[in-house]
């Protein structure tokens, strides 16, 4: 879809469109989303965030999933002016693009490949609100954006909250590890340990999401951390390994591409599998030894072409894994 067809689609009379999930857990699938909820969701990130009518937005996510629906939104219910670019991992590389951007929605992927090349860095640096969403945003990405001169802002949401429904601060005086709610959410755990999401404005049912979390209140009001996923707990000879964790311990010393996921195993029940674009497989092998507990340590590592990911550069965790079991089974076949 393009902007023109997704503001064509806003501009029916039909009171919702449709929305695609991104497929990162499980199979993409469709939802339809109350364009009103739509304005409220608009409304409540362009007043937190402080965006005046006529200032500059762009767009450089795929009008097909919520993200991108969202600016196109925010642009047309606020009054901002929009410069669409077609989505790439390289968006400030794009020819077009105007000398001046004060909002913009990315994909970690994104960030990453612009803070690659100077010129890229320095139009990066120069957007005066950014919001970073898709997926989790590692250590190493979040200290390379410490030092921007303007707003970094990491976001947690869904397509069924219509975007985000809190914000992280990742760089200046009120930078922190928390989510902080915006106006109008309330946030909890459920009986599993897992978040809950009641949002009214843009959804009309509490959600129990699959994301493991911590909820606790300070001065400024709630906040939460996120640490996993519950489909994402690996439970290894009776110990549970939460996958980001060990993501997050590898970080981004592997130098290629990498995943972590899950298989099942006669012995230990399920075993960590590790899919690498790296050909090194002894290599790869002797760091996970070196930066890992030892039961931290793959049982397998597998060398792939490519990493499945998502449209939006999150990466498709049961593609992944079914990936790892249909290729031990195969390994497993040639053995006999």
């Amino acid at each position: 879809m393009t902007a023109d067809e997704f503001i064509k689609e806003w501009n029916s009379g039909c009171p919702d469109v449709e929305v695609h999930t991104s497929g990162s857990t499980g199979t993409p699938k469709k939802i339809r989303a109350s364009k009103n909820r739509m304005r409220e969701s608009a409304r409540i990130t362009c007043q937190f965030l402080g965006l005046k009518q006529g200032q500059q937005a762009l767009l450089c996510l795929s009008p097909d999933y919520i993200a991108g629906k969202m600016m196109i939104v925010r642009a047309l219910e606020w009054g901002l002016r929009l410069c669409c670019i077609p989505p790439s991992s390289h968006p400030m590389a794009a020819e077009n693009l105007p000398e001046k951007v004060d909002f913009c929605a990315m994909v970690a992927m994104q960030v990453k490949a612009s803070l690659q090349q100077a010129d890229e860095r320095r139009r990066l640096m120069d957007i005066g609100h950014l919001i970073v969403g898709g997926s989790a945003i590692d250590k190493t990405l979040e200290d390379e954006m410490r030092d921007f001169p303007n707003a970094v802002w990491s976001t947690y949401g869904m397509s069924e909250t219509l975007s985000h429904i809190a914000l992280r601060r990742l760089n200046g005086k009120d930078a922190e590890p928390w989510y902080r709610p915006l106006p109008n959410v309330e946030v909890g755990v459920d009986e599993r340990g897992c978040l809950t999401v009641y949002a009214p404005l843009v959804c009309p049912t509490l959600l129990h999401t699959n994301d493991i979390a911590q909820v606790s209140h300070d001065k400024k009001g709630t906040r939460f951390i996120v640490t996993g996923r519950i489909d994402n707990v690996v439970v290894s000879g009776g110990l549970k390994i939460q996958i980001e964790e060990v993501e997050g311990m590898l970080g981004n010393q592997l130098e290629k591409p990498f995943v972590l996921t899950k298989t099942k195993d006669t012995l230990l029940g399920e075993a960590l599998c590790l899919l690498t674009e790296d050909t090194d497989i002894n290599k790869v092998e002797q760091q996970c030894l070196s930066l890992l507990p030892h039961y931290h340590v793959p049982r397998n590592i597998i060398h792939v072409p490519s990493i499945p990911l998502t449209d939006n550069g999150k990466p498709a965790r049961k593609r992944a894994e079914g990936m790892a079991e249909s290729m031990l089974a195969q390994a497993s076949r040639e053995e006999k």
